[in-house]
């Protein structure tokens, strides 16, 4: 039952036929990294590169690539997982359905961590510059490890079932690191490792870290499940792997993971930071270069025959978005008894995760109105951003599930066509101004700074949505405004104005507020426009540099609308107002998702590492047939 480390999952996928071994030399400087983006989007197999230039430790790419490699991974466990969850959540569940359960006492057990003398990982010793040295983006800081297993305890209360490990990246060379002593540990917020590492801080002691690489494939996933505070991501690493996870005990030091690939054992120094960055991340942008962390290295360990597992993340979807499928298969039945009233949740992938969150709710509060509006959604939207890493959503999007029973979270083109249907723009936008938004997301005011809203729709369909354009549609061509185009049916794409700064002074990220010059382009839009213009029959209207590219495709849409608007500066509306603090409109909101000075640069592949790859992929090369 499950795999006890990565070699066994090696093999056994290679005689699946789901692992191909590539024996040509590839260059881990980005080469490397291009090959796994292009055989993802093939939806193709997991990638052993047995000789990558300048290391002699084999990588391993695309291992969680598509969601049934990933459900082949765990077939032994995953369905047990989702009952050991259930139960936590409802425990009666047990009770009525003892059956169903059957294979519960042996996951449980399988979940508790097992401390050992020695491990296959303590075997050798290296040093960081003899690690493999991954670069996935041109303009990359450095080389990073992509699967990192961060593990950390509490330095008031430790032990193996409080611990905390997370996948947060680590940057192994560039920028001012001192080479083989010194790697950069970069962790967002709401992350286990801050309060950890907060801890360490108000000690005054250092905060003692151990970076695994490799070992079973349920270690990874366990790093990304965004798991309730005080739970160890072992337990569930030892639940879906089926074997419980054994961890060395090293003198006083930190107990290290037996079975995984490599050890970095080392510590956090309390009185430093170091600039870490820029990386190409998950949103499709750089994410740019901040003082972080820095990590003093101590030792760097390896087993026999170890292999480097890597990913490559960029503009979704990556081989990360089956995380975070895999994340709601296992996360979503438990959701309505977690929240009451909530049903389903959905973190929109395309749009970068956190940027955009649509969620079902229930409208019960007053069930004999005859006319329903939104109530108790807005107490639900409240708890949503108040649960763990939800609480890092942008946009939150809730809709009452009593209007269409059949309504599915993940149809996202249909989930919009049903609140746009109802929303009412004068009362159902709500603001938070002045709060935190994810770390990697720079549309805001500042690192970790922006604004959120929540739009609630209840209640029948307020209006027909257009599908095509009304001839009498006219926009305001002198100021910029161009190339109308339907995107989803009601919504409307336009072609806006490169943004522009009014007045000096603003060169720092943060530039885009209103209070420091900002572009008033699209407020101009609005104010020669009123309630009874034809645009009004869009209930949406979104600003664009490229109407074209925005209404290519659902995901260009969505990419662009919620990775390049903050809310609170970015939302304007037609015949808009303010009325007892609220604000709201009586024609279209409008949101400018034009290009600003202080968001991050996306990412382009080198041109030059495109033909090599392409050369690679020729009928004769060593990947011809696999994209």
């Amino acid at each position: 039952m499950g795999y006890r480390n990565l070699l066994e999952c090696v093999r056994d996928l290679e005689a699946q036929k789901e692992l191909v071994r590539i024996d040509d030399p590839i260059d881990p400087h980005l080469e490397m990294a291009e090959i796994q983006r292009r055989v993802f989007r093939a939806g193709g197999p997991a990638l052993l590169f047995t000789c990558p230039k300048d290391c002699h430790f084999p990588m391993l790419g695309n291992l969680f690539g598509t969601m049934e490699r990933m459900r082949y991974l765990f077939r032994d466990t995953l369905e047990g997982v989702k009952r050991l969850m259930k139960i936590k959540v409802d425990p009666l569940d047990l009770l009525r359905r003892p059956m169903t359960y059957l294979g519960v006492p042996l996951m449980a057990w399988h979940s508790l961590p097992k401390r050992v003398k020695r491990g296959p990982v303590l075997e050798f010793q290296t040093t960081i510059d003899q690690l493999p040295q991954l670069k996935s983006w041109p303009d990359d800081g450095g080389a990073y490890i992509t699967l990192p297993q961060v593990y950390t305890e509490d330095l008031r209360n430790p032990g193996l079932m409080r611990s905390n490990l997370g996948m947060y990246r680590v940057q192994l060379s560039g920028n001012q690191y001192e080479r083989n002593r010194e790697v950069g540990l970069h962790y967002q917020i709401h992350r286990g490792i801050g309060m950890h590492h907060a801890a360490a801080l108000e000690l005054k002691k250092p905060l003692r870290v151990n970076v695994f690489v490799g070992g079973p494939p349920a270690m990874a996933v366990a790093a990304v499940m965004p798991l309730p505070e005080g739970l160890s991501e072992l337990t569930f690493a030892g639940a879906l792997g089926g074997h419980r996870v054994r961890m060395v005990t090293v003198g006083e030091k930190l107990p290290i993971h037996a079975e995984a690939d490599f050890c970095i054992s080392g510590y956090i120094d309390p009185g430093r930071q170091l600039p870490e960055g820029p990386f190409g991340d998950h949103l499709g942008y750089y994410s740019l270069a901040h003082d972080f962390p820095v990590m003093i290295v101590e030792r760097v360990y390896h087993r026999k025959d170890a292999i480097w597992p890597f990913t490559v993340v960029g503009r979704p979807p990556q081989e990360d978005s089956m995380f975070g499928a895999l994340i709601h298969e296992l996360a979503e039945p438990i959701i309505p008894g977690t929240i009451a009233g909530v049903r389903a949740v959905h973190a929109v992938e395309a749009a970068g995760v956190h940027p955009l969150l649509l969620a079902i709710g229930s409208e019960r509060y007053v069930p004999y109105a005859g006319r329903q509006r939104p109530r108790e959604l807005l107490t639900q939207s409240n708890a949503l951003l108040g649960q763990g890493q939800l609480s890092l959503a942008k946009y939150l999007l809730i809709v009452a599930g009593e209007d269409n029973p059949q309504l599915d979270v993940r149809n996202v083109r249909d989930f919009f066509r049903h609140l746009l249907e109802r929303v009412d723009w004068r009362r159902d936008m709500h603001f938070q101004t002045c709060t935190t938004i994810d770390t990697l997301d720079y549309s805001g005011d500042g690192l970790n700074q922006g604004s959120k809203v929540v739009v609630a729709a209840a209640g029948a369909p307020l209006r027909t949505l257009p599908v095509e354009l009304d001839s009498s549609l006219t926009l305001p061509e002198d100021l910029g405004f161009r190339r109308p185009m339907v995107s989803l049916p009601g919504i409307l794409v336009v072609e806006g104005p490169a943004w522009k700064e009014r007045g000096a002074g603003s060169g720092e990220r943060g530039a885009g507020s209103r209070e420091q010059g900002a572009d008033r382009a699209v407020e101009r839009f609005c104010l020669t426009m009123n309630r009874r213009d034809a645009i009004n029959n869009f209930p949406l209207v979104v600003v664009v540099d490229r109407s074209e590219f925005a209404a290519l495709s659902l995901d260009n849409f969505l990419w662009t609308t919620f990775t390049r608007s903050n809310p609170a500066t970015d939302i304007y509306g037609i015949d808009a107002f303010i009325r007892d603090k609220h604000w709201g409109c009586f024609g279209s909101v409008v949101i400018d998702a034009r290009t600003k000075p202080h968001h991050a640069p996306p990412l382009i592949e080198d041109p030059g590492v495109t033909r090599r790859v392409d050369a690679l992929a020729a009928p004769g090369g060593p990947l011809h047939g696999m994209f």
